[in-house]
């Protein structure tokens, strides 16, 4: 039955992994919560389920024109360089602490996420606002 569980939080990763959103944002939590895997396992768990899920989300993606490469190399570049020191700092946490940070991120990117959709439905708001007062002044003007 264990099994049956860690298929389905393959699913959940998959699902989100495959809309770009990261699947392990759901994944890593999902084993350390609820299959009791320490934070470091959950996330090695999670980069090598990453691989073939982010391939062939890639290549869909791709397929359908939503790649944009207007300065990938320099963050492929960057990333490359920048993820020996996150394992260095991994690796030198212990499993609670890194566990702590990893909610931390989490939350912060979940305010961050919550706060440009309030803006964004604002500014949407504000546009359809301003649309209908120039036409109602486009109306004013054709009647007379």
């Amino acid at each position: 039955m264990e099994y049956v569980w860690y298929g389905i939080a393959g699913v959940l990763g998959g699902l989100l992994g495959g809309m770009g959103m990261g699947g392990g944002t759901i994944l890593i939590p999902l084993l350390n919560i609820f299959f009791s895997v320490k934070q470091h396992s959950a996330q090695a768990a999670n980069l090598i389920s990453f691989l073939p899920m982010a391939t062939i989300a890639l290549i869909i993606h791709l397929k359908n024109g939503l790649v944009e490469f207007r300065g990938i190399l320099l963050i492929i570049i960057s990333g490359i360089l920048s993820c020996f020191l996150g394992y260095y700092f991994a690796s030198s946490m212990s499993s609670n602490l890194l566990q702590r940070f990893f909610g931390g991120f989490l939350t912060i990117l979940s305010v961050v996420q919550f706060v440009s959709v309030i803006g964004a439905k604002k500014d949407s708001k504000v546009k359809k606002i301003k649309e209908n007062e120039k036409n109602e002044q486009v109306k004013k003007v054709d009647k007379t």
